[in-house]
């Protein structure tokens, strides 16, 4: 009786490597931040880090999969393992020398890292939860992790950022020299490990070539399209939303002016419930087709999102973030100038002749101080 092979490690493995992948892409949100205060580009130049990064999908994404036939799963990932250390290291030498260019590289390397470990970790998790419904259920646990690592990022460099005008690179290097410890750990433990290779090829002669192309299929090309309007929309809402929390009322793009801690907690909330999502995705996923899951939350998104244009602009919220020393609550007066009939700038100027006066903002509790405001 043949015994059943236990893949606990390698599953932990990929989920690590999933957990890496959203911690270096998660410091292009942050980081655009900063480069657009120190190197004093506008908002578009800031989110070049972003591009490529994933421009870099575009590049490296069929000769990942080309590699993954080849030489295997462990091998493929440890490459990207070893490229994605190289790429975090220059965006560190980056904050060093001052330089954007410097730093574009290092994002565009490091986006080559993330498309290989995407290629590496999606199937391998699949194959080792048996395919199918197990398979998705697996992706979606590790995406949790994946999530976890994304809400931590933000948080963590608004923390070390301080204040955001006045932040650099340099300002955030602890959190890069986390990546590379990260990549330099898992690189040695990766090599340890015994990965099964299910798929590896021993014999490249033995091929026999699709006379299909992935193209002639609907469904993958509809499945990229949808994808690339997915991954815009993942990574444009906290990318942007960083930008206008940080941003001051009087800038050239006025924005909240919050403090970077305070705005990195909103954005983690961002990655925080995303996680809820993949968790929830995850419990159900045995039972539940991917099908119905994507109908169910399309629907449900459509319906914020009405919700979130159509509601009334004086709307507020209340949540807790990290400010730098603990956690404290906060209120956001926000404007909008397209359904007032305003200029941004008259759009402020309305929020604070009209609205604050009615719902005024302020330190009510401070336990740093004695004495404050019940």
């Amino acid at each position: 009786m043949e015994q059943k092979k236990n893949y606990t490690l390698p599953i932990v493995m990929m989920f690590l490597l999933f957990a890496m992948i959203s911690f270096v892409t998660g410091l292009s949100n942050p980081l655009g931040v900063i480069v657009k205060n120190q190197f004093a580009v506008a908002n578009w130049m800031s989110q070049l880090g972003n591009f490529a990064n994933f421009i870099a999908y575009a590049v490296m994404g069929i000769p990942a999969g080309m590699m993954l036939k080849r030489i295997g799963y462990k091998k493929t990932a440890l490459a990207a393992v070893a490229v994605g250390f190289v790429g975090v290291g220059i965006q560190y030498l980056s904050g060093i020398a001052g330089s954007f260019p410097v730093y574009l590289i290092g994002a565009f390397v490091s986006g080559f890292s993330m498309c290989m470990l995407n290629t590496v970790v999606n199937p391998m998790l699949n194959t080792l939860g048996g395919g199918g419904k197990k398979g998705n259920q697996l992706i979606q646990f590790g995406g949790s992790l994946n999530s976890i690592s994304a809400t931590i990022v933000p948080i963590l460099v608004g923390y070390l950022m301080g204040n955001a005008a006045n932040a650099t690179i340099s300002d955030a290097a602890p959190a890069l020299w986390i990546a590379m410890g990260i990549f330099a750990v898992v690189f040695f433990v990766l090599a340890a490990v015994r990965i099964p290779e299910p798929f590896a090829i021993q014999d490249a002669k033995s091929e026999k070539k699709d006379k299909h192309s992935a193209m002639s299929f609907r469904h993958f090309v509809l499945g990229t399209v949808a994808i690339f309007i997915y991954v815009g929309v993942e990574v444009g809402i906290p990318n942007f939303m960083n930008l206008f929390l940080t941003s001051t009322p009087d800038a050239a793009t006025p924005g909240i002016g919050m403090a970077a801690a305070a705005a990195g907690s909103l954005v983690g909330t961002y990655w925080f419930l995303m996680m809820c999502g993949r968790l929830i995705g995850g419990v159900i996923g045995g039972k539940v087709s991917s099908k119905a899951q994507l109908t169910a939350v399309s629907v449900v998104a459509l319906v914020f999102v009405l919700l979130g244009i159509f509601a009334p602009i004086d709307t507020m919220g209340r949540m807790p973030v990290f400010t730098g020393t603990g956690f404290a609550m906060i209120e956001v007066l926000s404007s909008c100038p397209t359904n007032w009939g305003k200029t941004p700038k008259e759009a402020f100027e309305w929020l604070k002749s009209d609205m604050l006066p009615t719902y005024p903002l302020g330190v009510y509790k401070d336990i740093t101080t004695e004495g404050g405001q019940a």
